[in-house]
């Protein structure tokens, strides 16, 4: 590639009806201007390619992490109801033995279950709803620093 530096120095052999040199030179000078400032916004751009790359693959390791931790929210989802449902399966089967000597006993102790369950699924409701927002939270906040960067 020509650089701005060897436009300026290139000499021309002079004819005896050859070109008016003022015009080439102004011609050369209109020429290296151009072309500097051509060469300089392709370096310029360059580096912007470069930190916009590096911002991308931070961004894509970003959002690798956030569905790695989205994966595993899941299965802890799934696995905390699992577990309540084992739960509550095991107190409702203790209960329903208990209450073939104490009637009573066995509904007090299978309304205890209920609110537990009930209970639980409140819980993860909650849980069901922060985690959500978080991820809302991040996404607006990858997507705004996005939209800043663009700007």
């Amino acid at each position: 590639m020509i650089t701005p530096l060897e436009i300026q120095n290139k000499q021309f052999s002079k004819k005896m009806r050859g070109f008016d040199e003022n015009e080439v030179d102004e011609f050369l000078d209109r020429l290296t201007e151009d072309y500097e400032a051509l060469y300089r916004e392709n370096a310029n751009l360059k580096d912007r390619i470069q930190i916009l790359e590096d911002k991308l693959k931070h961004f894509t390791d970003m959002e690798t992490s956030l569905q790695n931790a989205l994966v595993l929210a899941q299965t802890t989802a799934e696995e905390a109801t699992r577990n309540a449902h084992q739960k509550s399966e095991l107190i409702v089967k203790q209960a329903e033995e208990e209450a073939h000597r104490i009637i009573e006993r066995a509904n007090e102790k299978i309304t205890d279950v209920e609110q537990q369950y009930q209970e639980a699924k409140r819980q993860m409701y909650i849980f069901r709803t922060r985690f959500k927002t978080l991820l809302e939270a991040q996404l607006e906040a990858v997507v705004t620093l996005c939209d800043q960067m663009e700007e």
